[in-house]
């Protein structure tokens, strides 16, 4: 099996890697074993609505990455106080979505440390009950890719707030995340270890691996394929199931309701109430957002010309337009 040790702490690039070398594998490749990092960011499942598992305000003030990768499965941060790891092998086992397969090498190494864990019954690792670990797979009939989270020394405060999402908000066709009590891996460390010597113990745990690099060839082509796939609003909003959103604000001119029904990224409609004054008459602005990307650039763009006033009397078109895509 080949290790490869993440060259990036690009969220984009290091799915991209993860999906390259995935389609590389065929029957009787060796595989590969992958540690990686990513600087901060919320990894969204294949199926997941990413407005409702993500709090976008916090993450956009935080400069907080999102990005969906091809696995299901739920929502989760990543910093670089969390190392992920990656196998991706020939799926000739006729086993499907065995996790603790995959996960028992975790386990093992963690035991060599004199840190006692536990695989449990909803695919995660953790310690005295609280969860360090999830993990995902992908596969075809040729392939599997098992990967998963490892909160080394994680910023948890931040973990809890960007992930908090009012559900009342959403009615949506998604896969949620559960939500679970979560440990970092470091305070249960006998004797303290750096990322680095993490790293190197897991590494090293983990027999009859081939250290290798990627290639200039292969890194460009992982770095078009971030380009075109991982880094586009398509592929990480626009691939979003079917939803619908309730959006409340009191202006100083009145209070506003919106009710959104969202489909492949695009607002199929949109219905306004509220105690603000205006035109009787709603249908003319409702219609303006009809087939309108739900991000804030496209509904800018929409209200550019539109007389927003007319409808809302006293209303900020700045606010207005945050308010309608935050």
């Amino acid at each position: 099996m080949y290790y490869i040790e993440g060259p990036s702490h690009d969220p984009m690039f290091n799915l991209a890697m993860e999906e390259y070398l995935y389609r590389s594998v065929e029957p009787g490749h060796p595989g590969y074993f992958l540690l990686w990092q990513n600087e901060p960011s919320i990894i969204v499942g294949r199926f997941q609505n990413t407005a409702q598992e993500v709090n976008r305000a916090f993450a956009e003030e935080h400069r907080i990455h999102i990005v969906r990768r091809i696995s299901g499965g739920g929502a989760v941060y990543h910093d670089l106080g969390n190392l992920n790891y990656t196998f991706i092998v020939p799926n000739d086992e006729g086993n499907p979505f065995d996790f603790a397969r995959h996960a028992l090498p975790i386990v093992n190494a963690l035991e060599k440390l004199g840190v006692k864990a536990e695989f449990n019954s909803r695919n995660d690792i953790a310690i005295d009950g609280k969860k360090f670990s999830g993990s995902a797979q992908h596969m075809d009939r040729k392939r599997l890719l098992h990967h998963g989270t490892l909160l080394f020394d994680s910023d948890l405060s931040i973990l809890a707030r960007v992930l908090n999402v009012d559900d009342e908000k959403f009615t949506s066709k998604g896969f949620k995340s559960v939500r679970s009590r979560v440990t970092n891996i470091l305070p249960h460390l006998p004797v303290p270890l750096s990322m680095g010597g993490f790293i190197a113990a897991l590494r090293n745990s983990l027999s009859g691996t081939e250290a290798r690099s990627l290639s200039n060839e292969e890194t460009k082509t992982i770095l078009t394929l971030r380009n075109e796939k991982y880094s586009t609003w398509e592929w990480n909003w626009g691939e979003s199931p079917e939803f619908s959103e309730r959006k409340v604000r009191r202006f100083p001119w009145g209070k506003v309701e919106a009710l959104l029904d969202v489909k492949k990224g695009l607002i199929g409609q949109v219905r306004f109430f509220g105690d603000f004054f205006g035109l009787e008459s709603r249908e003319a602005l409702e219609k303006v957002f009809t087939g309108c990307p739900y991000r804030e650039d496209d509904i800018r763009k929409r209200l550019a010309d539109f007389p927003l006033e007319e409808y809302f009397r006293g209303v900020d078109r700045e606010e207005f337009c945050e308010f309608l895509a935050g």
